[in-house]
């Protein structure tokens, strides 16, 4: 049996979506006011309310900012102009390192240097931000914490890591390049392609990863090579003035959209493809109307949204390879 939502596809009943008598919110129940179904990526971050003539994505909140976004449908067309690429997990393999600031700062909450994050958190603490991995950890382990003790922690760690990691002293192996980065991202550049950066992260911890790569590639400096990069922007804390990022970032479509048509100026979404490792992500590049293409490695299976990529490949070599024959045909 498959199913179809219109404008993102038709899927099998084994795709990892799941099917929803209610939209969480209770705005939208099957069978009332034209809507025909509704379903839910593996995960529930992301919910899709079906009509017979559109369909809207419902991108849940941790801390209670929900938005509705109308799903385009997606085409690619000939020649491809833009690559949006994501950096953690996709560009720099660097989650577990993240994760594990997620877990010392859940075991600061606790007071339990042992505490040990489960199997089952994995896609939950990553592919987000910083503020709904943290609210997810205080609502599953120490719901009497609150978010500003956890943000506080969490900043704690990551300034002293990240210093340490600057001087060489820091967690082995925090951010490793992805293999073959370099010569897929000059295989781009050959083809003519524009390259966009783009993460859920906040600047001081997305900066010092794509830079300590591309020192270990001998690549020169990340912002004379990317023609745009767009994170999540500055920590809003006190004496401190934030940007918006923590209520925005993936699977709203946010970053992807602004890297695009602002950063590189690409305006037909036909011309665009995303690629990316997490499920947020995945979703993020969708609602932004961009074509998907899945990088294995990530949390899209277990996610629930491999169903939802365009396009799903294991290594760059394939990618660029699939880019190539695109442009060429």
């Amino acid at each position: 049996m498959s199913f179809t939502i219109r404008d993102l596809g038709t899927f099998d009943e084994d795709c990892g979506l799941k099917k929803l008598e209610l939209c969480s919110d209770g705005y939208f129940k099957t069978g009332k006011d034209g809507v025909k179904a509704v379903y839910a990526t593996g995960d529930g971050k992301v919910e899709f309310i079906c009509f017979g003539d559109r369909t809207l994505a419902y991108v849940l909140s941790a801390v209670g900012f929900p938005a509705y976004y109308p799903v385009k449908k997606t085409e690619l067309k000939k020649p491809i102009k833009a690559i949006l690429m994501d950096l953690d997990g996709t560009s720099v393999k660097s989650e577990e390192f993240w994760i594990w600031i997620i877990q010392q700062t859940t075991a600061s909450l606790l007071g339990d240097k042992n505490f040990r994050l489960e199997e089952s958190d994995l896609p939950y603490v990553s592919g987000h931000s910083v503020t709904e991995h943290l609210k997810y950890c205080i609502d599953k382990y120490c719901p009497e914490k609150s978010l500003e003790e956890a943000r506080a922690y969490y900043f704690e760690h990551t300034h002293r890591e990240m210093d340490e990691i600057m001087k060489g002293r820091g967690r082995k192996g925090a951010f490793t390049p992805s293999p073959r980065l370099k010569e897929f991202l000059l295989g781009l550049k050959e083809l003519g392609i524009k390259i966009g950066l783009v993460t859920s992260g906040l600047y001081e911890k997305a900066w010092p990863e794509i830079t300590s790569a591309f020192d270990t590639l001998g690549m020169g400096k990340p912002e004379d090579f990317y023609d745009c990069s767009v994170s999540a922007g500055f920590p809003l804390k006190k004496g401190s003035v934030g940007t918006l990022g923590e209520l925005s970032p993936k699977p709203h479509p946010w970053l992807y959209a602004e890297t695009a048509a602002v950063g590189l100026n690409m305006h037909e979404a036909c011309h665009v493809a995303g690629i990316e490792d997490s499920g947020a992500g995945v979703c993020s590049i969708r609602l932004a109307g961009y074509f998907v293409i899945g990088y294995g490695g990530g949390n899209i299976a277990e996610s629930g949204t491999k169903a939802l990529c365009d396009k799903f490949y294991d290594n760059f070599d394939d990618i660029l390879e699939f880019i190539r024959g695109f442009n060429a045909d």
